[in-house]
């Protein structure tokens, strides 16, 4: 019986593999800072949300702001119908789709654990419509908004030691 345990268990520590301790590359079409400059419509919607996306290596961090007609918050958080959010996390593109998993987070991109505005987990995914060198054009898969982004600036991913 103790044999067997114990077989079992250097089975499990040899077969055991350590990940790199460095950041993943991403894709190297999505390095850099891209910036929703307008909204089509938007003086027609009720709520609308710009993005500005800074993508290095496999790592993502988005500014949203809001411009909403509609109160959801308590009026010292509503801020006249315009306000932003942060997240940070990692992203993965598989096939034609952007999926982005992190955390709300404050302005400086550190943990936020309560406030006004949304906290806990950022998860939202995208559809890739297309790409260039200088655009990118993502469906919202949740609202099926569209988000045209235009680079501001290349980054080159230099992998970071976790």
């Amino acid at each position: 019986m103790y044999l067997l345990l114990f077989g079992f268990s250097l089975l499990a520590f040899f077969s055991c593999t350590r990940l790199p301790n460095v950041q993943g590359k991403g894709e190297v079409f999505l390095q850099g800072v891209w910036n929703q400059d307008s909204i089509a419509n938007s003086v027609k919607l009720l709520n609308y949300t710009q993005h500005r996306f800074k993508i290095s290596c496999d790592s993502f961090y988005v500014d949203l702001t809001t411009h909403s007609k509609v109160n959801y918050y308590s009026d010292s958080c509503f801020n006249k119908g315009i306000w932003k959010e942060y997240a940070k996390g990692t992203y993965a593109v598989k096939g034609d789709t952007l999926m982005l998993t992190g955390t709300f987070t404050k302005a400086n991109y550190k943990q936020k654990a309560s406030g006004c505005y949304r906290n806990g987990q950022y998860i939202s995914n995208f559809k890739i419509k297309s790409s260039s060198s200088t655009s990118l054009v993502l469906e919202n898969l949740n609202d099926q908004r569209e988000c045209t982004l235009v680079l501001k600036e290349k980054i080159t991913c230099v992998p970071k030691e976790l």
